[in-house]
């Protein structure tokens, strides 16, 4: 299973979300820190969830980044994030 593939499976599982778009922006780092040769290091989420009413943008990252702990403290190096509750403008 790809990093985006676990990423989407995690997200998916645990917040059940209306929208979900994980992005490998990793060829955008080419001869950054953290890229390495094939990609998957880098991401940009995009999320729209019920379970992030009521929550900050810090809590909405927090929720994000803690379920995927193991892949930040892995293979990868950056996550980009846009969390949004249902209605709230893009």
């Amino acid at each position: 299973m790809t990093a985006k593939d676990t990423i989407t499976k995690k997200l998916s599982e645990a917040l059940h979300p209306e929208s979900l778009d994980v992005v490998d922006e990793s060829y955008l780092h080419e001869g950054h820190a953290g890229h390495r040769p094939g990609g998957e290091t880098h991401f940009r989420v995009y999320i729209v969830s019920k379970a992030f009413d009521g929550k900050t943008r810090i809590d909405r990252h927090r929720m994000i980044n803690k379920l995927l702990a193991e892949e930040l403290a892995g293979s990868v190096h950056a996550l980009a994030i846009k969390a949004q509750a249902p209605g709230e403008a893009a």
